[in-house]
């Protein structure tokens, strides 16, 4: 049987609570992968090398480290969102470090000091005005590159601007099982009340919540955010909440693969507030192990 349109396909278990998740329903863009050695400059990417006007030069740590590109998002090239910029280019750095962190600091997730976020609002077209040498950089290949969410193959290893070209679809989805705000807003509450009077074999009822937990894997910008623990953001006394900024997911293709950790996955939050001014000195990092 077909689905109506803009009505949502949710397992049996869910159907108690339609009404409510279609009123949570809201639009993201998905993202995809496809490995290139031939990125340009000013193109959407996860790696490769940065774009960057003269005289700037790559974020350090404090320590005097360079940062390495983890996204660049061009918004030239992505489907109007509501909330989020139609121009400019949007840069993620982290740091490489010898404690496996990735750049994060789980006690102080806004502390910009090893990642940080960069925009840039009006993209320079000539690239005789951008720095196109990057032969002060490390490679991120460097060394182990298990201090990277990334695993490169020997094939792609010999060029320095190898990486994962992006593309974008706008797609909806309603809000996520691990999203803080789950049970406020459904009333239901998946652990409390389990297979409870449907009379739902247990295993069923858990592969029911896998398979509505699915379409939240992957990579994207807005809408809601999967997780392997907790949601960072429960608990926060903030009178604004963060929102999905950018999302990162664990992907295997091969060639350059993605993994956080034992196959987890990365989050970038923001306030809107703060979004809506193209500011994006107070961004939440974290990420979590499958």
């Amino acid at each position: 049987m077909t689905q109506p349109p803009n009505q949502l396909d949710l397992p049996p278990v869910f159907e108690p609570y339609r009404e409510k998740l279609e009123a949570t329903v809201k639009p993201y863009i998905q993202i995809q992968t496809h490995v290139t050695q031939t990125a340009t400059l000013w193109q959407s990417k996860f790696l490769g090398l940065p774009y960057l006007p003269k005289p700037t030069s790559p974020p350090k740590t404090p320590a005097g480290d360079y940062l390495y590109l983890l996204a660049q998002i061009n918004f030239a090239e992505v489907p109007n969102l509501e909330g989020f910029p139609s121009q400019g280019i949007l840069q993620f750095y982290i740091a490489k470090d010898e404690f496996y962190l990735y750049g994060a600091d789980f006690d102080n997730p806004t502390a910009q000091t090893h990642f940080r976020i960069l925009y840039h609002p009006n993209p320079e077209p000539d690239e005789s005005k951008l720095v196109t040498q990057f032969d002060f950089m490390p490679s991120p290949w460097d060394d182990d590159d298990r201090y990277m969410p990334f695993e490169i193959y020997s094939k792609y290893l010999s060029k320095p601007d190898s990486c994962l070209a992006l593309t974008f679809h706008r797609k909806t989805a309603p809000i996520s099982i691990c999203d803080y705000q789950w049970t406020a807003l459904t009333g239901f509450n998946p652990l409390a009340q389990g297979p409870d009077e449907r009379n739902i074999a247990e295993g069923e009822f858990w592969l029911m919540l896998d398979s509505y937990s699915q379409q939240f894997s992957g990579h994207r910008l807005g809408g809601y955010p999967l997780f392997n623990q907790n949601d960072p953001r429960l608990g926060s006394q903030d009178d604004e909440p963060y929102v999905l900024l950018l999302q990162i997911d664990s992907e295997a293709n091969g060639k350059i693969d993605i993994l956080w950790g034992d196959a987890g996955i990365c989050n970038f939050f923001i306030k809107p507030s703060a979004l809506k001014k193209l500011d994006f000195s107070d961004v939440l990092y974290n990420w979590d192990c499958g």
